[in-house]
């Protein structure tokens, strides 16, 4: 079974707040795999700025710098 990192519901709840009036489950689960794929990617990045930093620690800079890139 795959890991759950983000609820389904939220997924819809951002859908909804962006005007959707609907959702169905699969776009749900859609946007979740995306998300979730993209959040990965920006973790990576930024773990690898920290560590070229000489800093174990992961900073707000680092999540903002690599989603930028």
């Amino acid at each position: 079974m795959p890991e759950r990192l983000l609820p389904l519901a939220a997924m819809e709840k951002m859908l909804k707040q962006s005007g959707a009036e609907r959702v169905s489950d699969k776009a749900k689960a859609a946007l979740k795999n995306i998300v979730e794929e993209k959040a990965n990617e920006i973790a990576v990045k930024a773990i690898q700025l920290a560590k070229h930093a000489g800093r174990k620690t992961i900073k707000g800079e680092d999540i903002r710098l690599a989603a930028k890139e």
